[in-house]
């Protein structure tokens, strides 16, 4: 695993436990519609009804991604969820006819994903 890939692991990482699990009910200018929180960004996308779920299955991954770092069988598995799950946020936020702005730490994280799988095959 390449020194890029580690970083950004850790990066992806600790950006999803912050958002799922420290700022959460925090305003921010990358929540979807109007939502001043992450429920009602969910609510804006209609998926109230999947908030927990989603969240258990995005830190999950989100600290397998980091376990990856020593553990490099977990990171294939753990990267590829994560780019699934921003792929579908990325995808909400275009969906919803939000400004390209708020679509952006989903997209880098993303992209993120992409280069840590992609390190993760190369042997």
């Amino acid at each position: 695993m390449s020194q890029i890939s580690k970083i950004l692991s850790a990066v992806v990482s600790f950006t999803i436990i912050n958002v799922w699990l420290f700022r959460s009910n925090k305003s921010s200018l990358y929540r979807g519609g109007n939502a001043s929180n992450l429920y009602e960004e969910f609510e804006v996308y209609g998926l109230s009804d999947y908030f927990l779920i989603i969240g258990i299955i995005k830190v999950s991954l989100a600290i397998l991604l980091l376990v990856g770092v020593f553990y490099k069988k977990l990171t294939l598995f753990s990267a590829s969820g994560i780019a699934i799950m921003m792929l579908a946020a990325a995808y909400f936020h275009f969906s919803v006819g939000d400004e390209l702005i708020k679509a952006l730490p989903s997209s880098a994280m993303l992209l993120s994903c992409i280069i840590i799988i992609y390190s993760s095959l190369k042997k």
